[in-house]
């Protein structure tokens, strides 16, 4: 067996937080386009937290909590299926807190959808701790909706991608390109004052690191098109100053931007980087986090 031919991954089951937000509700109605995309079902999640507020709330207040939450996962599945009349929707009023509940919801193949605003009570946020915690621990990918939610499609998928270590999650940005019948566009930023002053840059010229670059890149795009040969595939390398600034600017032309989670030094703890989390606090468009445990090779734990 050749390990080094890369696996077509299948885009599992969609799963989505709601709140009672206007943004959980547009989170909701997105994640039904993904599922009925995917042609995969769509779980409705609503965590109550009532374990938690068993510590201190009575039982009429855990009923009520209950009661509410039911309504939202009902009325928000109508919403759903009026508009997805064929989607296969299912409800899930989850005991634990929503981090929790959203990670148990999603297995080991799902994809967890949230929206980019909750019930915080701090309108300012552009993300709740909802969202940067499941971003930051989910071992599955987490798309955080983003931008506005009639915006017509671009007809592309843009993946930012760093090094050659980045096949694994770029082939499922592939599948979700294919699944939208668009064009995939692998990005990569080179810059410059990234190098400044390092051992490499005395021992190699700068132009040098670059074309380098440049090879790398291609290199991931013509792996990507030996995977799905019949998805239009292009690739580039922008120069720039500001990775995250370059990326929220190219968030404005896509329909979904995709990049892989770092981990942290000794792979110690859950971490969002610098790019990923300037990402789903500014980007114009849905923001799709992918662990890199993800897309494992084959036979590994």
């Amino acid at each position: 067996m050749n390990s080094d031919i890369p696996v077509r991954p299948e885009l599992g089951h969609v799963v989505v937080g709601i709140d009672g937000s206007p943004s959980g509700r547009t989170a909701a109605l997105w994640a039904a386009a993904e599922a009925d995309r995917r042609g995969r079902p769509l779980r409705l999640v609503h965590a109550a937290d009532t374990d938690r507020r068993a510590l201190y709330a009575n039982a009429e207040t855990l009923r009520a909590v209950r009661e509410a939450g039911r309504d939202l996962l009902t009325g928000t599945a109508s919403a759903v299926q009026e508009r997805f009349p064929d989607l296969t929707v299912t409800k899930e009023l989850s005991r634990q807190e929503p981090v929790a509940g959203l990670r148990a919801a999603a297995g080991h193949r799902g994809t967890i959808v949230v929206g980019n605003r909750g019930l915080g009570g701090f309108s300012s946020l552009m993300l709740g701790s909802v969202g940067l915690g499941v971003a930051a621990r989910a071992e599955v990918p987490v798309i955080v909706v983003r931008g506005e939610g009639e915006l017509p499609d671009t007809g592309s998928v843009t993946a930012a991608v760093h090094d050659a270590e980045d096949l694994g999650w770029l082939l499922l940005a592939a599948a979700e390109a294919e699944a939208r019948k668009a064009a995939l566009r692998i990005v990569s930023v080179w810059n410059v004052f990234a190098h400044i002053g390092s051992v490499a840059t005395m021992l190699d010229d700068l132009d040098g690191i670059a074309r380098q670059r440049v090879h790398e890149v291609k290199a991931l795009a013509d792996r990507v098109r030996a995977v799905h040969p019949d998805l239009i595939v292009g690739h580039h390398v922008e120069p720039g100053t500001s990775t995250p600034g370059i990326l929220v600017e190219a968030s404005g032309h896509t329909d979904l931007i995709v990049m892989g989670r770092d981990r942290r030094p000794l792979g110690v703890g859950p971490s969002l980087g610098r790019v990923a989390h300037t990402l789903i606090h500014h980007a114009h468009c849905p923001v799709e986090i992918v662990p890199l445990s993800v897309m494992k090779p084959a036979g590994e734990p």
